[in-house]
């Protein structure tokens, strides 16, 4: 049998809550900051849109799911048949790498406990 091997993209400093932000989160801060100009802005606002129809947000689901005291630093991973939205990533890591912002693709058996699953990625806590 076959072990399931899971994707993640993420920066490579850890954040102050001492996990390392994945490259939603990462994106989601140029923008917030205002750094992106028009055109990124753009890309940004329509690729995550586009994630938003496609793919489910694991808080929507579960609420609790990124509870610091709970599940202390949960993070999503994709599952390997997620294709359609691991290739879309490239499109973020363009933009990461535009504005200097190192974001590298993990892969793992055992990424740790699984707090939530849906049919295209995990959310879990390290071990």
């Amino acid at each position: 049998m076959r072990e399931t091997v899971y994707v993640r993209f993420q920066g490579v400093e850890r954040s102050p809550h001492g996990h390392f932000p994945g490259v939603f989160a990462l994106a989601n801060g140029l923008a917030r900051e205002g750094r992106l100009s028009e055109e990124e802005y753009r890309f940004w606002r329509s690729a995550n849109d586009w994630y938003d129809t496609h793919y489910t947000n694991p808080s929507d689901a579960d609420p609790t799911v990124y509870d610091r005291e709970r599940n202390p630093g949960a993070v999503a991973w994709f599952k390997p048949a997620a294709v359609h939205l691991i290739e879309r990533v490239d499109g973020y890591l363009r933009l990461l790498r535009a504005h200097g912002v190192a974001c590298v693709r993990v892969e793992s058996r055992d990424p740790g406990t699984i707090v939530y699953e849906d049919a295209e990625q995990i959310v879990a806590v390290p071990r």
